[in-house]
């Protein structure tokens, strides 16, 4: 084969520069942010009732960051220090580059003791001890010439000897910190532009260690002689961030629904180490039996301020107030009123809903945030008590006070303009107050799922003391006759309210049972075939009421 003079003399000159710097490429440090927009989702996971775990949080955001970088002309390393230590390095996409992302690393070190002393491996340190027998201290170049992984020697000269093990105070000096090792964590991609320049990028990723719910507050209003009342609502979006790092004047959103989740992004989000130095001698006892002294040359704690009382490590916290007006408490909720602008805005995600915060939120480091996202005044409200009844009991003449069940009371409404509401719910717990002549007080702590606009809202709140049921069939024989033959019921309700009650008798599954109320219609709900009965206020319903299993029941066995 027949060589071209240009290429032997090209070949010869890229030979003969070395092969590190045949690699070197530029590093360069994006700018810090200048804008941050932050979409918090729930942990999916996490069930209704479930309260988000404050320690380990489970849920994740999506983090975009617009950052400025200068580039050289050629290939180069950009790296993106502050980025949130739960960052999940593969799933970050940067754009504005000219020349698109090569490739993407995370670095796995933070600033350290044991992170500084490997990176200045094979490098010159300055070593500090203090010498007894003139009483000062002595410093001297050394060589680093092994990692922080339980020890550290050093080459002084021509010797080698590990530090602390001499039981006299030493330290080390370094020239200075390596730049691609910070006490931020730091994201560092590669990246080609031929002509270099400045650019405006955006660096957008998942970050674990998030979670965000919906609190509520409900005020229960007077009833009214149709049996409803009217409910004050005020609602709060509370955020959480467990991450090191803060999102100043970050636009914020979150996402309620649940999206179908397959990879592990806790164990994807590993966060960068800041390792310590454990540095194992014996200047007292033997290797066997391992040393008495926990910490060598460790000053005692010092001595708390003046003023400060002896035996207390915490500061002290000092508390004043003052004495509140009663009309202080006359709100419709306990928390305070929040203007319509400041307050989060409902938008649609597809089949999800995003709430968007219209003012910039700074969502801090370690910390909760908390955004009011709805209010609504006079929402149309009643009680709903929900009854059983199994068509097998047999009711016998004289017991049927003695066998009256309570029946179970709801929050109910429906999720509707014209109710006062028409708004979508995000799944959280609801706090409900009732206005007495001392102020608000609370009489129920509700779980809320997920409810969107068009739906009926039933909060149950436990056993009712004023609305009870009683439910059995007439006669000796039983309802199961093939389904050739109704069988007489005897419903029994009463309600000791001021109020109309109005109760929702449930007979199970829709297949099991035909029923024929007097007066009403049976219907399907929530996978129940429901009877709904209004009983006046101070008032018995009892009538008789006919039922049978379906054909198609005996069909199906």
């Amino acid at each position: 084969m027949r060589i071209l003079p240009a290429t032997l003399a090209f070949l010869a000159a890229f030979l003969a520069v070395p092969v590190a710097a045949q690699d070197e490429r530029a590093r360069v440090f994006a700018s810090e942010a200048s804008h941050y927009a932050v979409t918090v989702y729930r942990d999916p996971s996490r069930s209704v009732g479930a309260e988000m775990d404050q320690d380990n949080p489970r849920g994740y955001a999506m983090i975009s960051e617009t950052r400025t970088v200068t580039l050289p002309r050629g290939r180069s390393t950009i790296l993106f220090e502050g980025v949130s230590e739960g960052m999940v390095a593969v799933s970050a996409i940067v754009s504005g580059l000219p020349g698109g992302t090569i490739e993407k690393n995370r670095n796995a070190d933070l600033l350290s003791p044991a992170a500084l002393v490997d990176r200045t491996l094979g490098n010159r340190v300055t070593i500090t001890r203090f010498n007894p027998g003139t009483g000062k201290s002595e410093s001297r170049d050394a060589i680093v010439r092994t990692r922080a992984d339980g020890g550290i020697v050093l080459q002084t000269g021509d010797t080698f000897e590990a530090v602390r093990c001499s039981g006299l105070p030493e330290k080390l000096t370094f020239d200075g910190v390596p730049p691609e090792l910070s006490a931020r964590p730091i994201f560092n991609i590669d990246t080609y532009s031929e002509t270099g320049g400045t650019y405006e990028i955006v660096l957008t990723y998942l970050s674990w260690g998030f979670d965000w719910e919906a609190n509520y507050v409900a005020q229960l209003g007077n009833g009214r002689r149709d049996g409803t009342f009217p409910m004050g609502l005020t609602s709060w979006l509370t955020v959480l961030n467990d991450n090191g790092q803060s999102f100043p004047d970050a636009e914020l959103m979150v996402v309620a629904g649940k999206i179908a989740i397959q990879s592990d992004f806790e164990e994807l989000a590993k966060s960068p180490r800041a390792r310590g130095l454990r540095l194992n001698c014996y200047p007292i006892g033997s290797t066997a039996s391992g040393t008495p002294v926990r910490s060598y040359n460790a000053p005692p704690p010092p001595p708390p301020p003046p003023g400060m009382p002896q035996g207390f490590d915490d500061e002290v916290i000092v508390v004043t107030g003052s004495r509140m007006r009663r009309e202080s408490f006359a709100s419709i909720s306990p928390l305070s009123v929040v203007s319509e602008e400041s307050m989060a805005r409902e938008e649609n995600l597809a089949d999800l809903k995003l709430y968007r915060v219209p003012r910039p939120v700074t969502v801090a480091s370690k910390g909760m945030k908390q955004i009011a996202f709805l209010s609504r005044e006079a929402i149309r409200t009643r009680w709903l008590y929900s009854a059983y009844c199994d068509p097998y009991d047999r009711f016998y003449p004289g017991d049927e006070k003695d066998d009256l069940e309570e029946a179970e009371i709801r929050l109910f409404t429906e999720n509707k303009v014209d109710f006062g509401l028409g708004a979508s719910l995000p799944m959280g717990k609801v706090n409900a107050f009732e206005s007495t002549t001392l102020g608000p007080q609370l009489v129920a702590e509700l779980e809320l799922r997920d409810y969107p606009v068009g739906q009926e809202v039933e909060l149950p709140l436990g056993q009712s003391a004023k609305v009870f049921s009683y439910c059995a069939h007439l006669g000796d024989t039983y309802p199961d006759d093939n389904g050739k033959r109704w069988t007489s019921i005897r419903m029994i309700v009463s309600n000791a309210n001021d109020a109309p009650a109005l109760v929702r008798v449930s007979f199970g599954n829709p297949a099991s049972w035909e029923v024929r109320p007097q007066g009403q219609d049976a219907y399907v709900k929530n996978g129940d075939l429901v009877v709904d009965v209004e009983v006046p206020a101070n008032s018995t319903y009892d009538k008789r009421w006919r039922v049978r299993r379906p054909k198609a029941y005996f069909t199906d066995e």
